[in-house]
Parts: structure tokens; sequence; C-alpha cells
């Protein structure tokens, strides 16, 4: 099993609760070839700056939609060209979600981490798939469960071969249509894994909208300085060049310009954090 400070290895990146954290960032569903290397290209040249470690993240299948009608993504065969041209082009690790027990192999062959989504994260067939790959993995925390329930997820991709986990909080069911963080659950989580936060979707408000959900983006900073006052080991968050036209979870997305000064701010304050001496309040 895992334990508090454990490294997990993306390439030449390492990802640990008290390292400097690093970003998987994108965008939420692969819209297009051009806008995919667009974004991509923005984000290389913001980490680059301010010298962050990064992750290219985007979906090439939107399988949870609310509406059917709702777009989807290009799929999978076309999805990994995408993600492959990424790669080869900007020389940085790409991370995507996989829904069916049959995409584990082939998408670990071309992307770097294979996303468990937080709605399939108690599917065995799929996880133990997913497992056999031998990818780092980043479990995304179900809305429904407990940060202590992690364990179990965690120690069934174990028990299947593989302990290079990342868990991810995306927040908990707040009765309907709302989500809310709980800050001691990722602290919780961080006993026994490498925490990232989603602070995007984590925005969210669940069929908030009459055909798909809605969200906070305005709220985007507070949230991530939040969580970031943790001592995490990575941020996940999605942005778009114009929100209010994304094909999903525009709400929640984080408008491409606004990306420098939000990153500045985060690494700033993951620095302050973990600058500090360890203080154990539980004795006197």
């Amino acid at each position: 099993m895992t334990t508090a400070n454990q490294c997990i290895s993306i390439g030449d990146i390492n990802v640990a609760n008290n390292l400097p954290f690093v970003l998987f960032g994108g965008m939420n569903v692969l819209e297009s070839r051009d806008l995919a290397m667009r974004i991509a290209e923005h984000y290389v040249e913001i980490t680059q700056k301010l010298g962050i470690p990064y992750v290219f993240k985007a979906s090439f299948d939107k399988a949870n939609r609310s509406s059917i009608t709702s777009f989807r993504g290009p799929g999978m065969e076309e999805g990994l060209k995408i993600f492959a041209e990424i790669k080869q082009t900007f020389k940085v690790p790409v991370i995507t979600d996989v829904h069916e027990p049959y995409q584990a192999a082939p998408v670990a062959e071309v992307v770097d981490v294979i996303q468990l989504p937080a709605f399939l994260a108690r599917q065995t067939d799929l996880v133990v798939e997913m497992a056999k790959t031998g990818a780092v993995i980043n479990v995304k925390k179900p809305q429904f469960l407990a940060p202590h329930e992690m364990r179990h997820i965690l120690k069934k991709i174990n028990e299947a071969g593989n302990d290079k986990v990342i868990l991810c909080e995306r927040g908990s069911c707040f009765g309907y249509n709302n989500l809310v963080v709980d800050m001691l659950g990722m602290d919780i989580m961080k006993e026994f894994a490498p925490v990232i936060f989603d602070a995007t979707h984590a925005l969210q408000m669940p069929g908030g909208r009459e055909t798909s959900a809605d969200g906070r983006r305005a709220q985007a900073a507070q949230l991530a300085r939040s969580g970031m006052a943790l001592g995490l080991a990575g941020l996940f968050i999605e942005a778009h060049p114009n929100p209010d036209e994304a094909m999903c979870d525009g709400p929640c997305a984080l408008p491409l310009a606004k990306l420098e000064p939000y990153l500045a701010q985060m690494k700033a304050l993951d620095e302050l954090v973990k600058s500090f001496a360890p203080l154990d309040t539980s004795v006197g």
C-alpha cells in the first residue's frame, strides 16, 4: 500500500504530496485537433515560464453526459491520434479517461496516465483492466464515497498488480444539484496516496441546467487556493478560450486568458505552504 509521501513517476515528473505541485491541465473534451493543439501550446508556454511540471489532459469520449444529444468527443481512435501528436510536438505526458475495460490497453499504449472516472470507480472489471496495463492511474473520488473509503479502490488496484496510483478529489454531493469540497477529506486521503485536486469539476452544479451541468466559474480561484493550502501533490484544471462556447462543462472552465495569473497564485501558495515546518496539533 502507498504511504503519505509516496512518489509516483510520470516520465521525468515526480508526483508526491511533499514535492512541488504538478499540473494536470487542458480541456474537458477534444472538440477538434486544432483547438487541442492551441490549448496544449498555451499550457506548455505558461507552465514552462512558471516552472510547473505539466501533464496535458483531455477526454476522447464523454460517456456520461446528461443528454443523449450532448457532444461526446471524437472517439478513441481519433482521440489517440491527437494525443500522440501533442506528445510528439510538445514533449509532455498526457492523461485521459477510459470508460470500458477494452479501452484500457490501447489507451495506455499512447498516454502516460489513465483516469478512472468517479462514477465508475467501483467497477471491478474496469479497475482490473486498467491496473493490468501497468500505467499510472488517476482515480477520481466518487461524489458519494467518504475519503477513507478510497482505501478500498486503492487496494483493489494494488491487488491487481499496480501500485502507481494517484487519488483525485472532485467534490461530494451536497443535497441535489450541488457539490462541496471536504478539505479535511483530502488530508485523510494524503495519508495513503498522492492527492491532486480537481478544482474545476468541483465547481459543478450537476443537473443545474436543463440538459447539462451548471457551474461556478467565478469562484475558480477561491476554491483552488483553499485546496492548495493543504499542501497537495497536484492540481487538476480545465480551461477554454471561450468557456461559454465550450462543448462540455463550460460553466466550470477557466478562461484560457486567465491561466498565467491563476497558476502564478497557485505556485506561490504551494511554495509557501510547503515551506512550513510540520506542526502536530494532536498533542499538547
